[in-house]
């Protein structure tokens, strides 16, 4: 190879990379003027725009302000209307045996002799139910009702043609319930072999009177 071939092949590299960084330039150029061509933003509707996302900010914050606000009062009343359940419990069973107590007297040894005893017991018993009635603790009315499997716990079962199927017939041992919750489950016997029981009619089913 001549140094002119040489000559002539670098000069034709260096034409090139004239070239490419020419064309590079003139797209660089092209971009900038293609960005001052787009029109700034409306102040106003950056504004506005601006004041929109806040605003949505705003109400779900509040929104979730007024959620904790209703689950710390719903769990402050829980926690008032459940905080004696343990202690409840206990005091019902002291209750059983105050009952059980009367109920191993025979009724041949009630005697006038200790007629004040059983009376005393008597009003104990009534004493503490009356307290824990104050404190939300309510008898569930068990006899004559129907099975109900979420406060009733069935002990057996009493052959009854005539009482309609899945009725309380006896309570062996009183249930309660605590506010809205169940605090014992009352022991119950309830019947069998009878109709069944009637469904309950809507109200808006209720027969009318002619």
């Amino acid at each position: 190879m001549t140094d002119e071939t040489k000559k002539n092949g670098t000069d034709e590299q260096i034409k090139e990379t004239v070239l490419d960084l020419e064309a590079e330039m003139d797209a660089a150029a092209a971009e900038d003027i293609a960005e001052e061509a787009q029109p700034e933003p409306d102040p106003l509707e950056v504004l506005k725009a601006e004041n929109e996302k806040q605003r949505d900010q705003l109400l779900r914050l509040a929104a979730e302000m007024e959620n904790l606000r209703r689950r710390t009062a719903r769990d402050v009343k829980d926690a008032k209307a459940y905080a004696v359940t343990a202690f409840a419990r206990d005091m019902l069973g002291v209750s059983d045996n105050l009952r059980r107590a009367l109920d191993a007297i025979p009724e041949d040894k009630r005697t006038e002799e200790i007629k004040g005893f059983i009376e005393g017991v008597e009003m104990t018993e009534r004493s503490m139910l009356s307290g824990l009635e104050r404190h939300g603790v309510k008898k569930i009315e068990a006899e004559g009702a129907r099975f109900d499997p979420n406060i009733h716990q069935a002990m057996f079962e009493v052959p009854n043609p005539e009482i309609p199927t899945n009725t309380v017939v006896q309570v062996v041992q009183a249930g309660y319930m605590i506010g809205e919750r169940v605090l014992r489950p009352a022991m119950v016997g309830v019947s069998k072999g009878g109709p069944k029981p009637e469904a309950a009619q809507p109200a808006d089913e209720a027969p009318k009177d002619e």
